[in-house]
């Protein structure tokens, strides 16, 4: 959360923004357009207490379910940034929208989740089922602790699957946002001109856009420096990291590849000894490589 000094809102700021054209769409186009408001009320800087509460509900909500269904709950928690920020919003999207049984799973499995040691964490979000049992006397006992731990966890995401196919959080999702009651309706130019009318009242905008370049240029993690370096060699423009997969099958064997799209598509990027490769997820074709030294990886 950030604490630099927030812009003075209004009622209008607290309502989700949704766009006449996505009202008239199906349940998917009314949730990704939230996503879509949201996503560009961060990149033009507002902070997470200057957008609508209830939009930033749906915006996790979507998150969680994206994830979960790429991945099972270890992708949700391979990708959440900081959790002790967005699981609150995911309970209260859950609950809010009426998803009963999603919520009840949800906070199952992270109570789960919660009471693993690290060591079955770890196996968990490896996506190790069978631990080495080899060691001093009593290790195959922990061993297979940590299995039947990790085992439960999948478990629970068994039973999400099955609970997506009845009760379905993108269609109450949609439902709840259409039926906010502070709804704001906007078409696209509307929409762009109410952002930048948000923008324009950060007291520090020049501070933030600073802070957010020297963010980019020396926090950013070493997979997103690698990405944004193979994008300049195959020549197209990173958009966005979309999520990471530690399971990606890479030449035969298990590897982690993180999804990513450009101005000309979706792409996933590897990393193999001293080489990394941008590869086109549906034809494996390598579009670029880059070698960096090992201490610089």
């Amino acid at each position: 959360m950030s604490n630099s000094p927030s812009i003075s809102l209004s009622a209008t700021d607290y309502a989700p923004v949704l766009t006449r054209h996505s009202l008239a769409g199906g349940d998917a186009e009314v949730v990704d357009a939230n996503v879509d408001v949201v996503n560009t009320m961060y990149a033009e800087l507002l902070d997470v207490e200057e957008i609508a509460p209830n939009a930033l509900r749906s915006y996790y909500v979507d998150f969680y379910l994206t994830q979960s269904l790429a991945g099972g709950f270890a992708q949700y928690v391979f990708t959440a940034p900081e959790r002790e920020d967005i699981d609150p919003y995911v309970r209260d999207g859950l609950s809010g929208m009426g998803a009963v049984g999603h919520l009840e799973l949800f906070n199952r499995t992270v109570a789960a989740f919660e009471s693993l040691t690290e060591e079955e964490a770890d196996a968990y979000l490896d996506g190790d089922t069978e631990l080495d049992a080899d060691g001093p006397e009593g290790a195959t006992d922990r061993s297979q602790g940590t299995t039947h731990a990790v085992q439960r966890l999948e478990e629970l995401d068994a039973e999400f699957e099955s609970l997506v196919e009845t009760e379905d959080i993108t269609a109450l999702n949609a439902a709840w946002l259409r039926a906010q009651q502070d709804l704001l309706i906007l078409d696209e130019e509307e929409l762009d001109r109410h952002i930048a009318e948000r923008v324009s009242r950060i007291p520090n905008l020049e501070e933030r856009q600073a802070e957010a370049a020297e963010d980019e240029l020396m926090n950013a993690p070493g997979f997103e420096l690698i990405i944004r370096e193979l994008c300049d060699v195959a020549g197209h423009t990173l958009l966005k990291v979309t999520m990471g997969d530690p399971n990606y099958d890479h030449d035969g064997h298990r590897a982690l590849a993180w999804h990513f799209t450009t101005d000309q598509g979706e792409f996933l990027m590897v990393e193999e000894d001293d080489e990394a490769f941008m590869i086109h997820p549906e034809t494996r074709e390598i579009v670029a490589a880059v070698e960096f030294a090992e201490e610089d990886a």
